[in-house]
């Protein structure tokens, strides 16, 4: 059985690399031709969180760009901003429990070893 405190510490880092990924995303909106990332959270070996991360292929939109004066076709990123700006609240929200989880754990350690020592 995994700690509270492994469960909590390896969340935080896992939802920290959700956010950085929904950063750059973001980040990466206007950038013609990019491809926008998703992380998923999956169980670790010894239990914890893992972070996957991969490269989402759907096409972006077409758009005609002049440059020149000559007109071409570009695909634009398929990032979509709302969609990256829902995702960030209930990341930002587990990231802020499992503070609180470490917060705790490591005030329950302290008051023990207080009664201990």
């Amino acid at each position: 059985m995994i700690s509270p405190l492994s469960s909590a510490t390896s969340a935080v880092s896992s939802f920290s690399v959700k956010m950085d990924v929904t950063a750059n995303n973001i980040a990466n909106v206007n950038t013609d031709g990019f491809r926008k990332s998703r992380t998923t959270l999956q169980e670790g070996k010894n239990g914890g969180v893992e972070p996957v991360v991969d490269q989402v292929d759907t096409p972006g939109l077409s758009k005609l760009v002049s440059e020149d004066g000559v007109i071409r076709e570009v695909e634009a990123s398929n990032v979509d901003l709302a969609e990256e700006l829902t995702e960030t609240i209930p990341t930002q929200r587990a990231y802020e429990v499992n503070l609180k989880t470490i917060k705790t754990t490591d005030d329950m350690l302290g008051s023990l070893l207080d009664t201990i020592g």
